[in-house]
């Protein structure tokens, strides 16, 4: 529980300042931090991890990316 609300901080950090500092590139909706977070708050801390790495595998130009919600 801990853990993973200390991750969603980081998240929300990096959200708030170093995100701001690229131009918005994100080729799903929502966003990958943003999907992170979701998926933090919904499932247990290895199946959102999971879910995390298997979304940031696709964020490539092989993929078409959109809209991509948590499942």
């Amino acid at each position: 529980m801990f853990l993973r609300k200390g991750l969603i901080f980081i998240i929300e950090i990096y959200q708030s300042s170093l995100s701001k500092l690229f131009l918005p590139a994100c080729r799903y909706y929502p966003s990958c931090s943003e999907y992170a977070k979701q998926a933090l708050s919904k499932f247990t801390l290895f199946k959102a991890l999971g879910k995390i790495f298997l979304r940031i595998l696709r964020c490539n130009p092989f993929f078409p990316g959109g809209y991509d919600p948590l499942t």
